[in-house]
């Protein structure tokens, strides 16, 4: 099972790995994701049954994607880059030039980009429009940055077009598969090839026990050593066992870094699909039904 954290930025892209060990997992120490043509030949290596989450969207609004006129996200992955998709990667730089098959917007930071430009180019009324289901504003959290906007600190676009771009695509005309659009994780697991899923770290910081209390960071090395004190009693009671690398790392709170934001969150993320993996939390909500367009974030509760 693999969980990287991803980023535009190629230096901020790591990823973790658990292995199965009898029982249990054994997890090692995040490590860069280097090269994304590299990255995917190892996913399909030895004929494994790979699991990998990545932390970008896995998915479009179902009102864009109607749009498209095609059948659903998978129907769009294969399309991009052949006929009417040339230019969806192609961030546009002015409102007339957004459209169906070039959706992000904008390219530069200018003081005349709008979010309203999206709206006005594809027919939409509201912003939320833009968002899936799991993107809403609950009573629990905010709402999250619509996938085609492409500014600002909270943005998921750009990460977005790389991953799908580097990753999604070219491991999906190989034959991988993505959850929950193809099937069940149960049902995906048998067809013995990668499965590709969406996560969000910052969900699974509850469900393994991680917790920031106010004026905290995740920035600061001493603050997610604090964070992370608890992580060897889940990992003790639930048959996980960290590698020496990964103990040490986890108690020094993943180096002095900035950057060690991003090994930190590949962990935990992959932490939050072991939970999910081993049946402590469903990968669905009850009240969330399995679409073709929108998907699932994998363990994320509906509020």
């Amino acid at each position: 099972m693999l969980h990287a954290d991803w980023s535009v930025a190629a230096d901020k892209r790591w990823v973790a790995e658990a292995s199965r060990s009898g029982n249990g997992w054994t997890v090692a120490a995040p490590r860069p994701v280097g090269d994304c043509a590299a990255f995917v030949e190892t996913m399909f290596a030895d004929r494994r049954r790979v699991l990998a989450g990545f932390d970008f969207p896995i998915g479009l609004p179902v009102a864009y994607g109607r749009m498209t006129g095609l059948e659903d996200l998978p129907a769009v992955l294969d399309a991009l880059g052949r006929g009417e998709w040339p230019d969806f990667f192609n961030v546009a730089e002015r409102p007339e030039q957004i459209a169906v098959t070039r959706p992000f917007y904008p390219r530069v930071s200018s003081a005349q980009a709008r979010q309203q430009a999206l709206l006005d180019a594809l027919g939409l009324a509201d912003i939320d429009a833009l968002r899936r289901r799991c993107e809403l504003a609950t009573a629990v959290r905010r709402a999250a940055c619509p996938l085609f906007w492409t500014l600002g600190a909270n943005q998921v676009g750009k990460a977005a077009i790389t991953g799908w771009r580097e990753v999604l695509v070219p491991a999906r005309r190989r034959g991988a598969r993505l959850w929950p659009f193809d099937g069940s994780l149960a049902e995906l697991a048998r067809t013995g090839v990668p499965v590709l899923a969406e996560t969000y770290p910052g969900e699974a910081y509850g469900h393994v026990g991680v917790a920031f209390a106010a004026g905290m960071s995740k920035r600061r090395q001493d603050d997610r050593s604090a964070a992370m004190r608890d992580l060897p009693a889940w990992a003790a009671r639930h048959g996980v066992s960290f590698s020496a690398e990964l103990a040490a790392r986890i108690l020094d709170g993943f180096g002095t870094l900035d950057r060690g934001e991003d090994p930190f969150d590949a962990l935990i993320g992959l932490l939050g699909m072991l939970e999910v993996v081993d049946g402590r939390r469903p990968a669905l909500p009850a009240t969330a039904s399995p679409d073709r367009w929108e998907g699932w974030i994998m363990g994320q509760q509906a509020d």
